[in-house]
């Protein structure tokens, strides 16, 4: 695939962002896409909002449970994409629909870091050794792909279908929780949705962003210190509308929440 064709596909994404109108999948189309490529897409894609004035303020990780790989279409492994500094809002506050297209929500823990993080060879301690503290987080993902009907190379092109992110007010230092047994309740509208627990993602939340830093310490990326990781979701995704408020708890950390109008 041409470089410009990449820029093409990248530029399609992002009007589709806009326009909050999805387009037939990228992998449907006889192009034959590589992961490579998928991420240079998602690179070019990206590069418009950076043109406009977005800031990168951290990295995600998606992906990374069997019960989410199964709702979007068998997804064979993690994937990861940016988080940008304009879709991040803060606990409680309300999401305007005009801005998403096709939301569902998961919720995960987010990674703050202090120190920088290089692969390859990271493991799990050296993740917890690097993190200032852990915060409940809700990410509100969505797809620019229509219907969801993905495959790993269109949610790697289409920034691992992120849309906007809240996270908690409570930073909770590493040691002081089990990250792979605390438990998480997610409500929609005052009841329960679906429950979790950090053994989902990969065993333990901190071998997702280990993943994520040989992943691209392969690529000569570090995780820099001040970024936050979302580590990816402990239940499966639940659908969200106009008018729905949703909360994430979760043990030992904290809560969140977020308004949909």
């Amino acid at each position: 695939m041409t470089p410009d064709h990449i820029a093409r596909l990248g530029q399609e994404l992002h009007q589709a962002l806009q326009a909050r109108a999805p387009i037939p999948p990228l992998s449907g189309r006889g192009l034959a896409l590589t992961l490579a490529e998928a991420y240079a897409i998602q690179e070019s894609m990206l590069s418009h909002r950076l043109a406009a004035g977005a800031r990168v303020v951290g990295k995600k990780v998606g992906a990374t449970s069997k019960a989410v790989q199964a709702i979007l279409g068998g997804i064979p492994q993690p994937d990861f994409g940016l988080l940008l500094d304009d879709m991040l809002y803060n606990d409680g506050e309300t999401v305007p629909m005009a801005r998403l297209i096709q939301p569902r929500a998961e919720g995960e823990i987010a990674f703050l870091l202090k120190r920088d993080l290089r692969g390859p060879g990271l493991t799990a301690a050296d993740v917890l050794a690097a993190t200032e503290g852990v915060m409940a987080c809700l990410e509100i993902v969505d797809s620019r792909i229509r219907d969801w009907a993905i495959r790993i190379e269109d949610t790697v092109a289409d920034n691992a279908s992120c849309g906007v992110f809240v996270l908690g007010d409570r930073l909770v230092a590493p040691e002081h929780v089990d990250l792979s047994t605390c438990g998480l309740v997610l409500a929609r509208n005052g009841e329960v949705a679906v429950t979790g627990a950090g053994a989902a993602v990969l065993g333990h939340p901190a071998n997702a962003v280990a993943w994520l830093g040989n992943t691209l310490g392969r690529l000569g990326i570090p995780l820099k210190a001040g970024e936050i990781v979302l580590s990816g979701a402990l239940a499966p995704l639940v659908p969200v509308t106009a008018g729905d408020h949703l909360r994430v708890a979760i043990g030992g950390i904290g809560a969140c929440s977020i308004r949909f109008a």
